[in-house]
């Protein structure tokens, strides 16, 4: 049992629910992949609760890589501010990265820019439509 798992039981009174989940994911991802597959077994409304709680409460992706996630972009910015001591390189670097952070932001704001475009090019071309429809005489069979 992890540790957490473990000041988990300990810490609170649990019900039984929180006490089956918490054991679950002391289990791992099979311990919930076979919950999921008894319970369509058993009762297919259990097995699709299960698919939903877990979709719902991103289980399986909240942790899936936060280690390396978190570790690789700390250690990117940490290089990235740590000075080298070379004074004209860190002037550099820090004009580059204020260039490339000032870029990346006029260019999401052309996308923006462009989506509005199209939202608005197609809203009127839909409100053409509904215009000509409109003015159409309707003809009564």
């Amino acid at each position: 049992m992890t540790p957490t798992a473990a000041a988990s039981y300990t810490s609170r009174p649990m019900g039984w629910f929180a006490r089956a989940e918490a054991w679950l994911d002391d289990k791992g991802k099979g311990a919930w992949i076979a919950a999921m597959v008894l319970g369509f077994i058993f009762f297919w409304p259990i097995g699709l609760a299960l698919v939903f709680y877990i979709t719902y409460t991103n289980r399986w992706s909240k942790n899936m890589f936060a280690k390396s996630c978190r570790r690789s972009s700390r250690h990117h910015h940490m290089a990235a501010m740590t000075p080298t001591g070379n004074s004209a390189f860190d002037a550099y670097r820090v004009d580059t990265l204020r260039r490339l952070e000032e870029e990346q932001q006029n260019f999401e704001s052309f996308l923006e820019r462009l989506r509005e475009a199209k939202d608005k090019a197609e809203f009127d071309a839909f409100m053409d439509e509904r215009a000509t429809k409109a003015a159409e005489p309707k003809t009564d069979a």
